[in-house]
């Protein structure tokens, strides 16, 4: 007798796992902007995030990947020269990010002139902020609780 429980197939008493293509790994989240180079100087300088690479796509877009210093997983900030402005709806899409404090975050977002654009506020699993990029993106901050 055999029966089949999606990727796990039991026969003869043997459990055998078959192999499946699916995604192993989320590489990277593309952000299109008009200004490449302010937006990277947010990313880079209020959210400390490094500049990994950056070229020019055969389209003819100008790319540039950020990371943070504790992840694998890259931003790639895109400009498209020719195309439409960028108008990014409200609450059509965020990041969110790992911060140990808000309360020291938003004295560095103090320093530069900036304010969280919602909260802080208490969550199930800490508390989470908001602060907008540039274009509009939002960038959600959480601060675990201990």
């Amino acid at each position: 007798m055999r029966r089949d429980f999606g990727h796990w197939t039991l026969g003869f008493g043997l459990i055998k796992i078959l192999r499946m293509s699916i995604v192993t790994k989320l590489l990277h989240t593309r952000y299109r902007v008009n200004d490449l180079e302010r937006t990277v100087k947010f990313y880079r300088d209020i959210l400390g995030l490094e500049e990994s690479r950056r070229h020019k796509s055969p389209r003819g877009s100008e790319l540039v990947f950020l990371k943070t210093p504790g992840s694998e997983e890259e931003i790639e900030i895109c400009f498209l020269p020719g195309s439409e402005s960028v108008k990014v709806q409200p609450d059509l899409t965020h990041l969110a990010c790992a911060v140990d404090s808000l309360e020291e975050f938003a004295k560095h977002l103090a320093k530069h002139g900036l304010k969280f654009s919602d909260g802080p506020t208490p969550s199930s699993s800490g508390a989470i902020a908001f602060i907008d990029a540039p274009e509009g993106y939002e960038i959600e901050l959480i601060q675990k609780k201990l």
